[in-house]
């Protein structure tokens, strides 16, 4: 997958997001840590859209990351409005990956990308579960 062929009508979801003034660094632009939270805020209202409110901790079925690979392709500065992207990539048997790219609203192509690896799991018994059907029905798997 080229990164910077990547459009926001490949997600299909897109959450809009306003950078604040304290977003940036010493070096006046945002601060590549911020964009996790960025990721996380679009990853959770994600989510929840498509049935699994990680908010209401039903323990018997949630999910729990695992793992990020953060790719940064360009920088940006504030004041700015960003459009974060979000969609299920791959399918395991009991996990998951969540493929996230960060808009610049002066941009076409992504400024961050990022892929989430997030397991199903149960708190209450501590263990791995199976994913969803949920989850199953919202996969969109790239066409490489």
């Amino acid at each position: 997958m080229n990164q910077n062929s990547l459009r926001r009508e490949d997600f299909n979801y897109l959450k809009s997001i306003q950078s604040r003034w304290v977003d940036m660094d010493a070096l006046r632009h945002i601060n590549n840590a911020v964009y996790l939270s960025y990721f996380e805020s679009a990853r959770v209202e994600f989510l929840d859209s498509l049935g699994i409110n990680i908010n209401r901790w039903e323990g018997d079925k949630s999910v729990i990351l695992a793992k990020m690979e953060i790719d940064y392709l360009s920088q940006s500065s504030y004041p700015n409005t960003y459009d974060v992207g979000c969609r299920i990539s791959r399918l395991g048997t009991k996990s998951f990956d969540i493929f996230s790219a960060i808009f610049d609203n002066n941009e076409i192509s992504p400024i961050v990308t990022g892929t989430f690896i997030t397991v199903c799991f149960n708190y209450v018994t501590q263990q791995t579960i199976l994913i969803p059907k949920i989850i199953k029905d919202a996969h969109q798997p790239f066409n490489e």
